[in-house]
């Protein structure tokens, strides 16, 4: 019977593309905006349509007078998608899987009372795109996941999740039964929004440290120890 949601985060604690995603984020940027991407806002726990608006910002675009930067976002999230698809091949040269992802996945699924889906910053294409490059795809419920361009914050992404979860496989998945696995205190942030369990992984930009300061409900290195994070989530989802 299934009775956990398990969501992941994707860049910095399933995998790292940060260079093939960055060069996309130019082209994309540059199409839309008619100019160079010079500066690159910080990524780390952002989604796409908030590193758009800080780039605009940043990069002296003037939006402000015809309210310009809401009538670029979905040119640029479908010029972003297309960059990234232009770039498939490059995502395992350039990129990688990070250390025990597939093994914690793997081990999720094995276990059969769990439902994985994603919570992240990119678009529904580039998430699907970037797993699929690691062949982590297969675990992952894309059709109950939360991106980066739909017109929510991630805490209330999160509790959305759920809400398509229950439709879709008609169980309950209560607060108490979710845990978003991620890398960021702003991912933590979300979790405490959301009211569910936050495993914090510092495999990103933050620390062990500023993860526990941010309030994760528990706090690993990496995904490499399968059975420690396996248990981790049943404890943390196990609040019902």
């Amino acid at each position: 019977m299934i009775c956990r949601l398990v969501v992941w985060n994707v860049d910095l604690t399933l995998v790292d593309v940060t260079k093939v995603t960055r060069a996309a984020l130019a082209d994309a940027f540059g199409a839309v905006a008619g100019r160079p991407l010079i500066r690159l806002p910080q990524l780390a726990g952002r989604s796409e349509s908030e590193i758009f608006f800080e780039a605009l910002a940043d990069n002296g675009v003037d939006v402000r007078a015809d309210e310009k930067a809401e009538r670029l976002l979905e040119p640029f999230c479908a010029e972003l998608a297309s960059a990234m698809q232009a770039r498939r091949e490059e995502l395992p040269r350039q990129g990688k899987r990070l250390p025990g992802a597939a093994e914690a996945a793997a081990a999720v699924a094995e276990r059969g009372n769990a439902v994985q889906t994603v919570l992240t910053g990119n678009s529904k294409p580039n998430a699907m795109l970037k797993l699929r490059a690691f062949d982590l795809d297969r675990f992952i419920d894309f059709d109950i996941g939360g991106y980066g361009c739909e017109a929510y914050p991630k805490g209330t992404l999160l509790t959305v999740a759920r809400q398509r979860a229950a439709g879709k496989h008609q169980a309950s998945f209560a607060e108490g039964a979710t845990v978003y696995v991620a890398d960021s205190p702003r991912d933590v942030d979300a979790a405490k929004i959301a009211g569910v369990a936050s495993l914090a992984v510092a495999s990103g930009r933050a620390s062990a440290a500023e993860l526990r300061d941010a309030g994760a409900d528990a706090v690993l290195p990496d995904l490499t120890d399968t059975t420690r994070v396996v248990a981790l989530i049943t404890e943390l989802t196990d609040r019902r």
